[in-house]
């Protein structure tokens, strides 16, 4: 079953660059077969909109999960994890 990660990032917007928010993204080890994320410089609207591509790409299983900025660039999960259904 395929699984996908919808990666919600809070605090601080110093990462506003893709590349460089997918790079501190992979450090954080998620195990998924595709990864969106949402924050103040990504492509996705909101949530709902990240669960829709996910789930266009063929992807079963969905869980969100909360991200924050320490240490300037880095991330750092927050152990809130929510599965959707549907």
């Amino acid at each position: 079953m395929k699984t996908g990660v919808i990666l919600y990032v809070i605090g601080g917007a110093n990462l506003n660059d893709e590349s460089e928010m997918q790079d501190a993204v992979k450090r954080l080890g998620i195990k998924a077969d595709r990864i969106e994320t949402i924050f103040s410089g990504s492509s996705h609207f909101d949530v709902m909109d990240a669960w829709w591509s996910l789930t266009a790409k063929g992807m079963k299983q969905i869980v969100s999960m909360i991200a924050e900025f320490v240490n300037g660039s880095g991330l750092r999960l927050t152990g809130r994890e929510l599965r959707f259904c549907g």
